[in-house]
């Protein structure tokens, strides 16, 4: 399992979704999840930073709700890009304390 976070690791530097930091106050730890093809994915545990920053009250949608803005339409389409649970921007500012 070391050999792949390795791999992924380097691969993530290499297409610069990760970048080396030399000093952070903000650590949080990686969660190698194996997956169902034999592949690695990166996870990271974020519990700590979630509970030193302020609470965001932004409810998410029903599956009632979800269901009824897609009906109607002919095609769905659900994609993953390039590791899609990753697809947010961090502002510049806030990247440090996702290290």
């Amino acid at each position: 399992v070391a050999l792949m976070v390795k791999e992924e690791v380097m691969k993530l530097l290499h297409v610069g979704f990760i970048k080396l930091v030399d000093y952070s106050q903000w650590v949080s730890n990686i969660v190698p999840v194996l997956k169902n093809n034999g592949k690695i994915r990166i996870c990271i545990d974020f519990r700590d930073i979630n509970k030193a920053c302020p609470k965001d009250d932004f409810p998410l949608p029903s599956i009632d709700v979800i269901i009824e803005a897609t009906s109607g339409f002919e095609i769905l389409s659900l994609m993953d890009g390039f590791s899609g649970y990753n697809q947010i921007i961090i502002f510049e500012q806030d990247q440090a304390k996702t290290t």
